[in-house]
């Protein structure tokens, strides 16, 4: 399928299609002796990742986990459609945010409210999953992708308190949600992700800090792709933040409201991005993809709560 990256190591990228575009969100299937798909896309994505999977070889009762990274529903959207795909797998998060995947009507009124008419386009409805099937990760935990294979999780919030990263023992791929940024290979930028409610700085930075300490190989993004460039990419992705940081603090200290903080954020931020500077569809695709109203208003939140 055109859909699917084999990327050595027996895993492989899948694009989940979300709203129909390509490049937005990927799920990855680990293809061991214990089939593993970490992130399902969104609820609308669920049968393009069925098709994918099933394109591997992957039927109804192969699946034998399901890991998302965090409870956003780009990430998590699909989980109780794909449970209800595969009836064997078992559905893995961190603890925090476990009982918004059994019940998600709290997790759907907050998306309504941000996203308005452009949920149902964007994401679709997150159907529960029963709760039996749901095991909550503490801080560190593991999943068994058989034969000695496994991945390691590990808690990294700042971007969202229910976030953890992934590290697969055999490939050292480490699968980093949205903890490290927003990566677009056409051009190799990357941007922040710091969403409201949860964007937190400091503990973002430790997040990033604790990835580098993992040793990884290789990075998944889950926006988007695999980057072989471990140290340098980390780097960045701190100091993205940083500057976006430090130039909403200028914004709120000149009294901007959240419109024009947003305006002045992306015009002085505009440079560092290539995709800014190309076709208006890549430019549009990176908007979407890393927000400046979403960014620059969870920072504005984070402000406004630590009283910095």
């Amino acid at each position: 399928m055109d859909n699917v990256t084999p990327l050595g190591g027996d895993v492989y990228e899948i694009d989940t299609r979300m709203a129909g575009y390509s490049g937005i969100t990927a799920g990855y299937l680990i293809l061991g002796d214990r089939p593993c798909l970490v992130e399902t896309g969104t609820s609308t994505s669920a049968p393009v990742v069925r098709d994918a999977l099933a394109s591997l070889g992957v039927g109804p009762d192969d699946l034998a986990t399901v890991v998302v990274t965090h409870i956003h529903l780009d990430h998590a959207g699909g989980v109780g459609d794909i449970a209800g795909f595969y009836p064997s797998a078992e559905i893995v998060v961190h603890e925090k945010g476990a009982r918004h995947l059994a019940d998600p009507a709290r997790l759907m009124a907050s998306a309504k409210m941000v996203w308005g008419d452009k949920l149902d386009t964007l994401f679709g409805t997150l159907a529960p999953t029963d709760a039996a099937r749901i095991r909550a990760l503490g801080d560190v935990g593991t999943v068994d992708l058989g034969n000695g294979r496994a991945l390691s999780s590990h808690y990294s919030p700042g971007h969202a308190k229910h976030h953890v990263g992934l590290l697969d023992s055999l490939t050292g791929d480490l699968y980093v949600g949205d903890a490290a940024g927003v990566y677009l290979p056409e051009t190799g930028d990357l941007r922040p992700a710091s969403p409201p409610p949860d964007f937190d700085l400091e503990v973002a930075l430790r997040s990033i800090e604790l990835f580098g300490a993992l040793g990884p190989q290789r990075l998944l993004f889950s926006h988007y792709g695999p980057v072989d460039d471990v140290p340098a990419t980390l780097e960045r992705s701190a100091e993205e933040l940083r500057v976006w940081v430090d130039l909403t603090k200028q914004a709120r200290a000149e009294g901007l409201d959240l419109d024009h903080a947003v305006a002045m954020v992306r015009d002085r931020t505009r440079e560092r991005y290539a995709a800014l500077q190309t076709d208006t569809a890549t430019a549009e695709r990176f908007e979407l993809l890393s927000g400046a109203q979403s960014n620059v208003g969870g920072i504005m939140h984070w402000l406004d709560r630590s009283g910095t």
